[in-house]
């Protein structure tokens, strides 16, 4: 059996435990994003329809099942599933922004198609949409979970602006901005998640630790397929993060051995933010050169390496083999 039929076995697997509750999750996301604006329900509903893996809600509603020993998934968990997928999605619309970004899951981004300013207001408004869904479950201990995730993950967009252009990037630089805008949300989600289940402190840190090595690895990827993929395969073109003046950890490795020349090179396109003086190929040539995909990939094994080990302390189930398997995906994925 090929990668691409295993990986599409696993995911079914996982879908299988999750399906019904990930419909509930849906239905309560297409209620709360009705807004008495009709630009917010137009912009929330071309973000939905646009799909995704809904990667953070089933985390979530696995870590709730693996931790719960009530035979349905609780209503708070389904709430909570849609607060990390509405914040998830506020972020994407920010980010686009931000980017100035004109694809989004291979459709025209909503910045694209109604501005930046229309975008933002609408990104903000399904922000505070999934925090008055938190507060419904008056749970402070929730609310300081989304309040920490949310000044995190401004934070790190905050450092990334601050270092886009920047060739000196370091690699715990990388990793900073990685852990504060991927890596603290998925924290959050098998967190919560875990405490909806009726988790206790310690069994949701470590649910917490988990998903924040998982994510980790889950940017490692999603970076170096920004070299390696193909368009429509990504949903958006390649090579978009070194023309936005993003360094990532494929180059950043290439970057330890390149010649002067290479560097100047690199240092070209992130001046010019396009691959008109220096192609596409040329940087891929110069990653290729010193390794930098298989050095990367490494690295990202070490995170999910660290996941599994961290969910294996966790009694066998059904639950606990899905989410080793979202480990798997999430390491071989090719989009």
């Amino acid at each position: 059996m090929t990668k691409t039929m295993n990986q599409a076995v696993s995911m079914k697997q996982i879908l299988d435990l999750v399906r019904d509750d990930l419909a509930r999750v849906e239905k309560t996301i297409g209620l709360e994003t009705i807004g008495s604006v009709g630009a917010i329900n137009t912009i929330s509903h071309h973000m939905q329809a646009a799909g995704g893996k809904r990667l953070r809600p089933i985390l979530l509603l696995l870590s709730s099942r693996l931790i719960s020993s009530s035979a349905e998934t609780t209503e708070e968990a389904i709430q909570l599933a849609a607060v990390v997928e509405l914040i998830h999605t506020s972020t994407l619309v920010h980010d686009d922004v931000i980017d100035e970004a004109e694809i989004r899951r291979g459709r025209p981004s909503a910045n694209a198609l109604w501005g930046n300013q229309m975008s933002i207001l609408a990104g903000d408004w399904l922000y505070m949409q999934a925090f008055q869904i938190a507060m419904r479950q008056r749970n402070f201990n929730v609310l300081d979970i989304l309040i920490g995730l949310a000044q995190m993950m401004v934070e790190g967009e905050l450092l990334q602006l601050d270092r886009l252009g920047k060739i000196d990037i370091t690699e715990a630089d990388y990793m900073e901005l990685v852990d504060r805008k991927t890596a603290s949300l998925f924290n959050s989600c098998c967190r919560l998640g875990a405490m909806a289940g009726g988790a206790s402190d310690a069994q949701a840190a470590r649910l917490g630790d988990f998903a924040w090595n998982l994510g980790m690895a889950f940017q490692l990827v999603d970076d170096i397929l920004d070299f390696t993929s193909k368009e429509i395969i990504l949903g958006k073109p390649v090579g978009n993060d070194l023309a936005e003046g993003k360094v990532t950890l494929p180059l950043l490795y290439a970057l330890k051995e390149t010649t002067r020349e290479e560097t100047r090179q690199i240092d070209t396109i992130l001046k010019d933010r396009n691959y008109d003086r220096v192609p596409f190929t040329t940087v891929l040539e110069i990653i290729e050169k010193y390794n930098g995909v298989e050095k990367a990939h490494e690295r990202a094994r070490h995170f999910t390496d660290r996941a599994r080990e961290i969910i294996e302390e966790f009694p066998d189930s059904p639950y606990r083999k899905a989410v080793l398997n979202v480990a798997d995906i999430i390491t071989d994925r090719d989009r």
